[in-house]
């Protein structure tokens, strides 16, 4: 079974997912960051595959995709990083990233060094799903990969449901039709947790844009299995210019 699904069956609540940008905020802080969210409890993690023109990302993840790919990252350098990460990691790994690059390496070859590594699922925020399903599905599927669809407030009920359909693993509810970034508050976005979780739908949700704090994140929880967190990681990480202090202040700011 995808590990993916093993923390879904194992775990129905207060999961956490956290993002970071591979490469950022050294070269070689991937597996490094990798075993510092692991050993602090992450439950799941987005490696997120640095890009020049992240159309759903804030200025926080902007500005540390332009430094990852100064620093030279690549994603042929990111899968020689992740070449033995599973004799350390064991949390199911999700590659978060956008279709052009993933086009220029070819989406075969992405998804076989996906499994030749041991990454469970990828996010590509702008694949459209008919596309996905026409001519992708079935490469993913065939390196037992998850592929993650993206929901927002202005999602219709119908493309909800066909995308939960042709899930697997766990739907992305994103929090606002904004880009991400930290929030103070999710009292505005109530209603559309209610109206998600009145669907019933067959798959988990965890919902990410914009939780930085523990008012935050206590909010999203209660509305579904978890939260994701990235801005408010990548502003850390920045702060600190280290992976372990980054990570400790990260869970210092959810506790507060």
């Amino acid at each position: 079974m995808n590990r993916i699904n093993q923390l879904f069956q194992q775990k129905s609540e207060n999961i956490l997912s956290v993002y970071f940008t591979a490469g950022f905020p050294k070269l070689e802080d991937t597996v490094p960051t990798l075993k510092c969210l692991q050993a602090n409890g992450v439950d799941l993690v987005e490696i997120g595959v640095p890009f020049s023109d992240p159309m759903a990302d804030g200025l926080v993840i902007q500005n540390s995709s332009e430094v990852a790919l100064k620093n030279g990252m690549s994603i042929k350098k990111l899968f020689e990083q992740l070449s033995n990460i599973r004799s350390e990691i064991n949390i199911p790994l999700i590659m978060m990233g956008y279709l052009n690059p993933i086009m220029q390496f070819g989406f075969e070859a992405f998804c076989k060094e996906c499994h030749r590594v041991g990454v469970d699922g990828m996010i590509i925020p702008d694949l459209p799903m008919s596309d996905f399903l026409a001519n992708y599905k079935e490469i993913a599927e065939r390196y037992g990969l998850e592929f993650i669809f993206l929901i927002t407030p202005e999602t219709s009920e119908e493309r909800i449901r066909l995308i939960d359909s042709h899930t697997n693993g766990f739907i992305y509810m994103v929090s606002s039709a904004a880009v991400t970034g930290t929030q103070n508050s999710f009292d505005s976005k109530v209603d559309y947790f209610n109206r998600i979780n009145s669907m019933n739908l067959k798959n988990p949700r965890l919902i990410g844009f914009g939780i930085s704090n523990k008012s935050t994140r206590e909010t999203v929880c209660k509305y579904s299995s978890g939260a994701i967190i990235g801005s408010a990681f990548i502003k850390a990480l920045a702060e600190t210019n280290d992976v372990e202090m980054g990570v400790k202040l990260l869970l210092e700011n959810l506790n507060k």
